[in-house]
């Protein structure tokens, strides 16, 4: 038997190649999805009627059939029926609780996000009030007169006029 002489390139990862190359791995969240849909549809009015013409249906059948194609007695209170309801609630409830769990997370997380967007919104807010602060305390030192918020706009105003190039056309303009 001949070793292959194939030598390996450098530009492709090692390991198993082609046909028996490792296939993508399900998402882990898949189950955490599956819980959300059980709750979100175990609480809908079509689930409410399906499951109420189930037991419907089941509880006509056992007592309106003919004896042979009865399969829970009348007599013994349903007890397949009672079996499955409680079956069916056994595995809603933890489902459920996962659900809940899975959204308690998430709003945890969104809470601490609006916790530090509402922390960053707090610190722009204190800094542009203490600068506008800074302003009128600059201004009244170079005007000598109490700057009131009409005179501070309007030397705001003549700022923004010449940084823009356009320069106000008199100077009544600019108060």
């Amino acid at each position: 038997m001949a070793r292959s002489t194939k030598r390996p390139s450098l530009d492709a990862p090692r390991g198993r190649g082609g046909m028996l190359a490792r296939t993508p791995q399900p998402s882990r969240d898949r189950f955490g999805r599956f819980t959300e849909w059980i709750a979100r549809n175990m609480g809908t009015p079509l689930f409410l009627l399906a499951l109420t013409l189930f037991c419907v249906g089941w509880i006509l059948w056992n007592t309106t059939m003919p004896e042979p194609w009865r399969f829970d007695d009348a007599a013994l209170g349903f007890t397949a029926l009672t079996l499955v309801l409680s079956l069916q609630a056994s595995y809603a409830a933890p489902l459920i609780l996962l659900a809940q769990n899975r959204q308690d997370d998430r709003d945890r997380v969104q809470i601490e996000q609006d916790r530090q967007r509402a922390e960053r919104n707090l610190a722009d807010t204190e800094y542009l009030a203490r600068e506008i602060v800074a302003l009128r305390m600059a201004l009244t030192d170079i005007s000598g007169d109490v700057v009131t918020r009409d005179v501070l706009r309007a030397e705001l105003r003549a700022i923004l006029d010449r940084l823009d190039g356009v320069a106000p056309d008199s100077e009544e303009e600019r108060r």
